[in-house]
């Protein structure tokens, strides 16, 4: 085994390309950290150098435009970019490409030119599967677009992911969560998950403002989005990113909603410690209990802040937490049994 990881991913970003819609939310500057579109030209010796320079431990990268809606940009400047990066294929390293765009905007033609330029994965900006939420949040496209869009792309033989909002203006934890079972159900490869973070100037900064919108904090998004990996994983559905990537400029611009530059990981904390407490429950009392993990989880199992032991030691009175280099499972919990003269110095057991 090499230890390399599949591939690593050059975005190249091209803020409000294609957009015909001003969405509540929106403000692609900031989140990119991009002002302006690349031209072909800067598109093929930005992604030239960093195919070149690409570290050892990637066997491959794949080209990524991502920023915009990109079948819906007039159609010589999607297939300008898309000839920017084809001399690029016939190097080693080369992984593919993938785009990122509206669902309302694919249909079997532009599918066929995405075929023939190499794109193997398409990303749908879906954000919720609840017309009322799309309508309140100006996103110009329907439910049954993001369906219909989907059953096109996997039929076509791409890599199908959607992308997903939480906390968005209109919406409930509960019509997130059913937006999910949604994009479950619609089998895509790959899932991402942004909770919604306001930025000046947009629809939703001012309805803020205004009091008409109230976007839900850490723990609320925390809660859910952590249901949410747990379903599309369960599922076999890879979720490649969870919250905006940490970006000083997204910190220091956000007015409200939820960023936090280690979202994913206080998701997965939250679902280890979910899954510890069922065990235990399961296993009632037993003795005091010591959880053992692989060092690389430890962090993980602690919670931010041991967030994670404080919970379980309130619980359960002198728990512990320890890391086990020699662990294959994500966790294994031990009993240490009081010393009696049938049981002297004590014991651990499974």
């Amino acid at each position: 085994m090499s230890g390399k990881s599949p591939h690593a991913t050059i975005p190249v970003f091209i803020p409000h390309k294609g957009c015909p819609h001003q969405c509540s939310f929106c403000d692609q500057r900031t989140i990119s950290g991009q002002r302006e579109s690349p031209t072909p030209e800067a598109v093929t010796e930005f992604c030239r150098r960093a195919l070149a320079e690409l570290p050892a431990r990637f066997q491959t990268a794949e080209i990524a435009f991502f920023g915009g809606s990109f079948t819906a940009i007039p159609q010589g400047e999607m297939t300008a970019l898309l000839e920017a990066v084809k001399p690029l294929q016939r190097e080693s390293r080369f992984g593919g490409i993938r785009i990122s765009t509206r669902p309302d905007a694919i249909d079997r033609k532009i599918l066929q030119t995405l075929k023939d330029y190499g794109v193997r994965a398409i990303e749908l900006g879906a954000q919720s599967l609840y017309n009322k939420v799309l309508e309140a949040n100006g996103r110009g496209h329907r439910a049954e677009d993001v369906r219909q869009a989907a059953e096109l792309i996997r039929r076509q033989g791409f890599s199908l992911g959607l992308q997903m909002m939480t906390g968005l203006y209109g919406s409930t934890p509960d019509l997130d969560w059913e937006t999910g079972l949604g994009f479950a159900s619609l089998e895509p490869e790959t899932v991402r998950i942004y909770p919604t973070v306001v930025f000046p100037g947009t629809g939703l900064a001012r309805l803020m403002a205004s009091g008409e919108y109230q976007p839900p904090g850490l723990e609320e998004t925390v809660e859910l989005c952590a249901r949410l990996l747990e379903l599309f994983e369960s599922r076999g559905i890879r979720v490649i990113r969870l919250g905006l990537h940490a970006e000083e400029d997204v910190a220091q611009r956000a007015l409200g909603g939820c960023f936090h530059p280690a979202l994913g990981e206080l998701c997965r904390s939250r679902l280890f410690l979910e899954r510890v407490c069922r065990r235990l429950e399961e296993n009632g009392e037993q003795g005091t209990p010591v959880i053992l993990v692989p060092p690389g989880l430890l962090s993980q199992a602690m919670g931010q802040k041991r967030k994670n032991l404080l919970e379980l030691r309130r619980r359960w009175l002198g728990i512990a937490i320890r890391p086990d280099a020699g662990l294959k499972e994500d966790f294994l919990i031990l009993y240490h049994q009081e010393e009696t003269k049938e049981n002297p110095g004590g014991a651990v057991c499974g």
